[in-house]
């Protein structure tokens, strides 16, 4: 055999421990006189019983296999607990041993895991379902409790990230009076609702935006500051929990990245926010199907009143709606020689009555297009034959009609 020194990289391998930190910790704890015998024997007594209880819980205590596995277990969930807890100090986890029964220690790692499963996985609220620990977890805590400490604190991270960024998230949107409720039935991405959350406070308002409301910001944004973003200042809430600041204040940097888009006057709003890739669902609003009947209702209302110059009376909508059949240009109020002209427009060419109809479902006011539809077809009724119809007399009798049922002035 060669008497060569082994090399410093083959020493480090031979130096590396594999042992459960349980075993390590154990065996710290004897060499160093932590651990007396009589704590020895109860874990020797209370270990087989607990392997027991995890073989039933898991599986059953009745097959060998499933024995086997729960002392793999038993011994991984004490190691969780004491490597995490004692921050991996070997005398620490000794005096733990010591000071505590073997079973608590494996009931500290089982609590752990518990605790960890019921987190939310991610941070959208429509994907997460807060609850206590159940038998429905019983499968991810069975893999689990076989998974090193690396794994756990490394899923630990990424699931504490996504509940600060929920928490924050319904900090923010409380404060711009949306309850916990309302955001959960939203079901939104938290980072979305922190990006405009912050971007609602930073402009001065005190409510959560429906779309409307959101595009009104940006609008004015872009209104008092052209494409300079560097005179608008985002900030952190003071009144924040202070726990929840670093993952605001990095969702904070990730809006003024934004900011030079969002002021893009080339862009339009609608077209940022709704169909770029980049930006949909990055920034939240409220879905509410009443604002955008608003919305409508004021473009109709005040279309409907340019239209009809406050001219609401039957016979000059029965005027609009017949010209609007006629493809003629809308009017309420036509003189005799103007109705004349109508009257042999519709004898030529026909008319299409159903476009008056789209007209009155598309420009009137929703509360009355009922009543509206109603008052045409009962016009239609009586004005297709005399209209559509050439007699004897020419156009009197049509000229007639329009004289009592629409709005036409003599000459």
């Amino acid at each position: 055999m060669s008497d060569t020194p082994a090399s410093p990289s083959s020493a480090g391998v031979s130096l590396y421990d594999a042992r459960p930190f349980f075993e390590k910790a154990l065996q710290y704890g004897l060499q160093h006189g932590l651990i007396p015998q009589t704590k020895l024997d109860e874990i020797a007594r209370s270990a087989p019983k607990g392997m027991v209880q995890i073989a039933a819980y898991f599986g059953s205590e009745f097959l060998r296999p499933e024995l086997e596995r729960a002392r793999d277990r038993i011994v991984n969930l004490v190691s969780l607990y004491l490597e995490d807890s004692c921050d991996g100090d070997l005398r620490r986890a000794a005096e733990s041993l010591r000071d505590h029964s073997f079973l608590s220690r494996s009931k500290g790692g089982s609590d752990m895991l518990k605790r960890l499963i019921v987190m939310p996985q991610t941070s959208h609220f429509g994907m997460n379902e807060r609850q206590e620990f159940s038998d429905v977890h019983i499968p991810q805590l069975a893999k689990w409790t076989l998974r090193p400490l690396a794994e756990y604190r490394a899923e630990l991270a990424r699931r504490t990230h996504a509940a600060q960024l929920m928490a924050a998230a319904e900090w923010l949107a409380e404060d711009l009076g949306l309850d916990e409720d309302e955001l959960s039935d939203a079901g939104p991405e938290a980072e979305a609702v922190i990006r405009t959350a912050l971007l609602v406070l930073s402009t001065g308002h005190t409510e959560m935006p429906d779309w409307r409301a959101l595009g009104h910001i940006v609008l004015k944004l872009r209104q008092r500051h052209g494409e300079d973003a560097s005179g608008i200042r985002i900030t952190v809430p003071a009144e924040l929990p202070v726990e929840l600041h670093p993952v605001v204040a990095n969702v904070r940097r990730s809006v003024m990245r934004d900011l030079p888009k969002m002021l893009d006057a080339a862009t339009p709003i609608r077209k940022l926010f709704q169909q770029t890739p980049a930006f949909m669902g990055r920034y939240f609003w409220l879905d509410s199907g009443l604002a955008e009947v608003d919305a409508h209702e004021r473009t109709a209302s005040a279309t409907w009143k340019k239209i009809t110059a406050g001219n609401d009376d039957e016979p000059s909508l029965l005027t609009l709606f017949l010209c609007v059949a006629a493809e003629s240009p809308p009017k309420t109020l036509l003189t005799e020689r103007m109705a004349g002209t109508l009257i042999r427009k519709i004898r030529k060419s026909g008319w299409q009555p159903e476009l008056a109809e789209q007209y009155i479902q598309t420009h009137a006011p929703a509360a009355y297009q009922a009543d509206y539809l109603k008052l045409w077809h009962s016009f239609m009724d009586e004005a297709r034959a005399p209209l559509l119809r050439d007699v004897d007399d020419g156009i009197q009798n049509a000229l007639a009609l329009l004289r009592r049922e629409c709005h036409v002035k003599a000459s």
